[in-house]
């Protein structure tokens, strides 16, 4: 960086029409950081952009004089994607939170990338609609495509990429460009917007987005089913899958996660591996397909089956899966949390899941997995103490064999968190072949470094 600090502010304060940047040091420290296990480094200056052209500006100046800038969402991100490794300037959305439009007909609407998961939900849901991806934490639309989330609903709804029809995007000189369009199909050129997503911040900064919703299901019906083993249990989903039901969400949670489930919330659940499942439909067919899917659970050796169709009681169902990390942070005080996932061909996911609970059993690491098993994503939380780096060493060495086995196998180093830092080094094992050509577009849209540097091509 080839200017003061103290200049970097001036500059910023200039370039935000209400003086919209800070260097307070509890700011700062708030931005250097995100729910990752990744080591905190904090920002020169947070700014609070508000339009594309206040980011096109900032963008402008730091690509002169090669700043990294680094955009920030809610900080839910799970690998470092925002936390600013070469210091610079922390972009946060948090005054880029509207909803632009709303096109029913058209199923489509366009939201700056400040937008949260809950909020874009309640605005539509007067229109009858809904967006899908559901990664669990209430993450912003932005860094849900910046990282190319997905979540429980992958299985019937398709994951984020699936989702965006269109980007405004600021390049690192400060150009504003549009990626897409309002069509549902095209045939045009490159697709430029699924290369955009998933690009975590080091290609251009997403100012708007427009992204396909969803009519609301008349009838929502989750149930829970548990199984003898977890082999048992991911070779009843794969059964599930293959009987054409329109399942909209299928996880597994295994014994361990319950036992922590049980310790940390008011359940009393069997302390066994479990497939929670839900219906979207109306309500002759997701009874129709409930009522197949518990028979063919069955044969598989499932027992318990468990069903819920009030809003409240499928929700309480759901919080074993959706604040099962949260379960593990209050039952390990003092302790941090290694969350990781990889992805893999349906017919490996039963051997992987068993290798990632036998190596943690082994080498003596504490925590669960889970993972949307309809999809082939796995989850895997590791408790350690950080201030114990023999701790560390060995959540890493299971991390390690997790994805190894992954790569393996046919699979790859990461389903939905994305590459940030801590997966790096697996991108390159994984796609020796094209790395080089990512490096090659990086280097074409961002020839001085600027945009999240450290981040997917180090």
């Amino acid at each position: 960086m080839n200017i003061a600090q103290a200049d970097l502010l001036l500059e910023m304060k200039k370039r935000t029409s209400e003086k919209r940047a800070t260097q307070n040091e509890t700011i700062l420290r708030q931005h250097s950081s995100d729910e990752s296990y990744h080591s905190p480094v904090l920002p020169d200056v947070v700014v609070y952009p508000s339009s594309a052209e206040e980011i096109s500006s900032i963008m402008s100046f730091a690509n002169e004089n090669k700043i990294p800038v680094v955009p920030f969402g809610a900080g839910s991100s799970l690998e470092g994607h925002c936390i600013p490794v070469k210091g610079g300037i922390s972009l946060n959305f948090q005054e880029m939170n509207q909803i632009l439009e709303i096109r029913p007909d058209d199923f489509l609407v366009k939201v700056q990338p400040g937008v949260t998961r809950t909020q874009l939900n309640l605005a539509l849901k007067k229109y009858g609609l809904f967006f899908p991806v559901d990664p669990g934490a209430d993450a912003t639309i932005g860094g849900m495509a910046a990282t190319n989330a997905s979540g429980t609903t992958s299985v019937k709804y398709g994951i984020m990429r699936d989702q965006v029809r269109n980007l405004q995007v600021v390049l690192a000189n400060g150009q504003v460009i549009q990626t897409g369009g309002l069509a549902a199909k095209s045939s045009a050129g490159y697709h430029l917007t699924g290369m955009f997503v998933g690009s975590e911040g080091t290609l251009g900064v997403f100012t708007e987005l427009t992204l396909k919703v969803y009519g609301i299901p008349e009838a929502l019906l989750a149930a829970r089913c548990t199984f003898p083993s977890v082999q048992s249990a991911v070779e009843a989903a794969s059964g599930v899958l293959g009987s054409g039901t329109g399942i909209a969400r299928i996880e597994l949670v295994d014994e361990r996660s319950i036992v922590q489930v049980n310790n940390n919330s008011d359940t009393s659940y069997t302390e066994a591996p479990t497939l929670f499942l839900e219906f979207h439909g109306n309500p002759a067919s997701v009874t129709y397909e409930a009522s197949l899917t518990k028979e063919l659970l069955e044969s598989f050796g499932g027992v318990e089956w468990v069903e819920e169709r009030d809003s409240k009681a499928r929700a309480k169902l759901w919080e074993a899966r959706h604040h099962l990390a949260y379960a593990f942070k209050h039952g390990y005080p003092g302790k941090s949390m290694m969350f990781t996932d990889v992805c893999l061909p349906l017919s490996e996911l039963s051997g992987a899941i068993v290798h990632a609970r036998e190596t943690m059993d082994e080498i003596g690491v504490p925590g669960a997995v889970l993972g949307h098993v309809g999809d082939g994503n796995f989850h895997a939380i590791l408790m350690y103490d950080p201030s114990l780096s023999e701790e560390r060493e060995k959540a890493d060495m299971v991390n390690s064999s997790i994805v190894e086995y992954a790569l393996n196998k046919g699979g790859t180093c990461t389903g939905e968190h994305g590459i940030g830092i801590g997966k790096a080094k697996y991108l390159a094992k994984e796609h020796a072949d094209t790395l080089p050509i990512m490096s090659g577009i990086k280097k074409q849209l961002d020839p001085n470094d600027i945009l999240n540097p450290g981040k997917i091509i180090v």
